[in-house]
């Protein structure tokens, strides 16, 4: 009887396991967040520079995400959400995550630097160094791999940012801010209604370290962390009053998430619905920010 791992494959099946292999969910909000930086920079380029910064950073993180499947392939057979990856399935060899994460992460790279600027590329090299190199193993020893992690998380936006302007600027700065701040909420309510999982695959999370109690203050101190941290872009004058108004209507809906129920609810309860809460929360910022540019220019 044959394994899964060696049954015939369809080029169309073994194509799409390779781009599975990017994570594209997580690389379509990766493209949004990058957006909304060229946008809020308010340079005019070329539709064809635009849709090339922001391949090339969409690419980049395809290509941190594929490294990481081939590093946590084993962990990952482990856990209920990510044992279907074609890794820890068996569709693909393991050697296909290296292969695609190397030539995506190193070649837009090359490509960024060449055809956009050179600050952008170094941006981007410390986020696929940091992503790969420190986060990745980090996650294995101590929960506080989730703020290294953050860092990464937070470059799109700002590289967004640094490919239209090609320089360093405060409102840039705000954006990886604000996607920092965010990525904490987020990934604590992950790590606490998958903690089962994550410790049956070895890897350290705050709720399994310091337990629920701490892991739900957290929560609740980065989610309320957002509220000044985006009222940062109307006090840059970058952003008008339909987005102080969006922003602030966002961050309080995101904080009385993070608070209800935190001392009653079941944890995984809480956890879920603050994990829903954080998707709307950054969507809606990002349509907030689009439409305060596009009618107040």
């Amino acid at each position: 009887m044959q394994t899964t791992a060696t049954l015939p494959r369809s080029h169309k099946h073994t194509l799409r396991d390779i781009i599975a292999l990017t994570k594209p969910r997580i690389t379509l909000l990766v493209l949004i967040t990058a957006a909304g930086g060229a946008w809020l920079a308010g340079v005019q380029h070329s539709p064809l520079r635009t849709a090339l910064l922001l391949s090339m950073i969409s690419l980049l993180v395809g290509g941190a995400n594929a490294l990481n499947c081939y590093l946590e392939r084993d962990s990952d057979r482990l856990m209920e959400r990510t044992a279907s990856r074609p890794l820890p399935a068996g569709r693909l060899a393991p050697q296909w995550g290296l292969i695609v994460g190397l030539v995506l992460g190193l070649g837009t790279l090359a490509v960024l630097a060449l055809s956009i600027n050179m600050l952008t590329a170094a941006l981007g090299a410390l986020a696929l160094f940091s992503y790969v190199v420190v986060y990745t193993p980090m996650k294995q020893t101590s929960p506080t791999a989730l703020l290294v992690g953050a860092v990464p998380g937070a470059m799109p936006p700002l590289m967004g940012w640094t490919g239209a302007t090609g320089t360093l600027d405060a409102p840039g700065l705000v954006l990886f801010g604000i996607l920092f701040l965010w990525q904490i909420p987020h990934f604590l309510a992950i790590s606490v209604f998958r903690q089962e999982e994550y410790e049956r695959a070895g890897l350290k999370v705050l709720p399994s370290i310091k337990g629920i109690g701490p892991s739900k203050a957290q929560a609740v101190f980065y989610t309320a962390l957002l509220l000044p941290m985006t009222s940062l872009l109307f006090a840059l004058k970058v952003m008008g009053p339909i987005y102080l108004v969006g922003s602030t209507l966002l961050g309080l809906y995101f904080l009385f998430s993070a608070l209800r129920g935190i001392r009653t609810d079941e944890p995984k309860v809480w956890a879920r619905r603050l994990f829903v809460a954080s998707l709307l929360y950054l969507t809606f910022l990002f349509v907030v920010l689009g439409l305060d540019a596009l009618i107040l220019g």
